[in-house]
C-alpha cells in the first residue's frame, strides 16, 4: 500500500510539474486533470488504509468539483467566455 501511495504522489508531482510550467494554457488545464485525478486515486489508496469511509466521500466530492473546474476551463480556453 505505501509503494502505491509513493507512485501516486510521484504522479502527482509531474502533474503539478505541468500544471505550473505549461507551456500553453491547455497543458495546465491537463495538468490541473491530472492532478485531480491523482488526488482522488491518493484518497482512495489512504481511505483503504485507515479503513474508514470518509476519504471515499471526500473523493467523490473532489470528482465531482474536478470534472465541472475542467469543462469550465476548457469552454473558457475555446470561447474567451463562460456564460452563453
Amino acid at each position: 500500500m505505501d509503494a502505491a501511495l509513493g507512485a501516486v504522489a510521484l504522479a502527482m508531482l509531474m502533474s503539478l510539474y505541468r500544471l505550473l510550467r505549461g507551456p500553453s494554457v491547455p497543458d495546465r488545464i491537463l495538468g490541473l486533470d491530472t492532478l485531480y485525478v491523482n488526488t482522488i486515486a491518493a484518497l482512495m489508496l489512504f481511505g483503504m488504509q485507515q479503513r474508514t469511509a470518509i476519504y471515499f466521500e471526500a473523493a467523490l466530492v473532489i470528482a465531482m468539483l474536478g470534472f465541472v473546474s475542467t469543462v469550465v476551463l476548457s469552454k473558457y480556453v475555446l470561447r474567451r467566455d463562460i456564460m452563453e
